[in-house]
């Protein structure tokens, strides 16, 4: 019977800080089975996956109350670091393309993509030419694509940070596997986040809320060019994301097309120089 003893610590606001080991480490985790932990949570375990649960949210979060950049980051140590995540096709690798052709050229860049069993993303970007090969990671993250960015961040822990010292990188751009609207990095990963959604699932999409739309640092509702065609009404999606932000930013967006990706690029850049105390170039 594997041993059971880790537990995670969940905060009021449902996100998942960085996760806490038991001395033990000569744990076998049964890809099926699943336990009851010390703190009442049912855990389990799969896909080389550190133990994890999948609490229930019972509120989609505020803006306003939202886990805050780690303040004791020393970024002479490792390299600002972007979040993007999102659900499935809704952009996050167009988005990695945009921001590295925008960015390239004044810092110094590397980039993590995650997808859930291939490297497809990773390769998209060195096919793309968005950054020399050797700077992109491409990680299978397994089943669970949010526990990657949330429970055991380790697998994108260790790329990053050899990215980091291996290029002296200024910024750091990690893609989370395609996920659902609960998804949001922790902030042991990610010191700013991106969260983007499409107009292609409805105008409904905001106000569905969840961690990702209520607490990402910025929020990108991209291809507006499809609303018209799938009866999205922006109108609608602006009103509900200003009332499901409670303030935060957005930005409508058609990022293939760069609609909206300089405005993306003001956001990351001024919470750039707020976090490293340097100007941008």
């Amino acid at each position: 019977m594997a041993s059971k003893d880790h537990v995670h610590e969940i905060r009021n606001d449902g996100t998942h800080p960085h996760h806490h080991h038991h001395n033990d480490h000569d744990h076998v985790y049964n890809e099926s089975s699943s336990w009851v932990g010390a703190d009442g949570r049912v855990y389990h375990s799969h896909d080389g996956l550190a133990p994890h649960s999948h609490e229930p949210i019972y509120s989609p979060g505020y803006f306003t109350r939202r886990a805050l950049p780690l303040s004791n980051r020393d970024f002479n140590e490792r390299a600002f670091t972007i979040g993007i995540g999102g659900p499935v096709g809704t952009g996050k690798t167009a988005l990695m393309l945009a921001l590295c052709r925008l960015l390239r050229d004044k810092y110094s860049l590397a980039a993590v993509t995650n997808d859930i069993f291939t490297k497809e993303d990773g390769e998209f970007l060195v096919k793309n030419g968005a950054l020399p090969e050797e700077r992109i990671r491409a990680v299978e993250t397994g089943g669970c694509p949010h526990a990657a960015i949330r429970e055991d961040i380790s697998i994108n822990l260790g790329p990053l940070e050899e990215l980091s010292n291996l290029y002296k990188a200024d910024i750091l751009l990690c893609e989370s596997g395609g996920d659902n609207l609960a998804a949001n990095f922790s902030r042991e990963l990610a010191d700013y986040i991106i969260y983007i959604i499409d107009v292609s699932g409805g105008d409904k999409i905001p106000r569905k809320g969840g961690p990702g739309i209520t607490q990402a640092d910025l929020l990108v509702i991209n291809k507006t060019d499809l609303a018209q065609a799938v009866g999205a009404d922006l109108a609608v999606m602006e009103r509900d994301a200003i009332r499901m932000r409670d303030g935060g930013p957005f930005v409508f967006a058609q990022v293939k097309h760069q609609v909206g990706v300089e405005d993306i690029v003001n956001h990351v850049l001024q919470a750039w120089e707020v976090a490293t105390g340097k100007k941008r170039h």
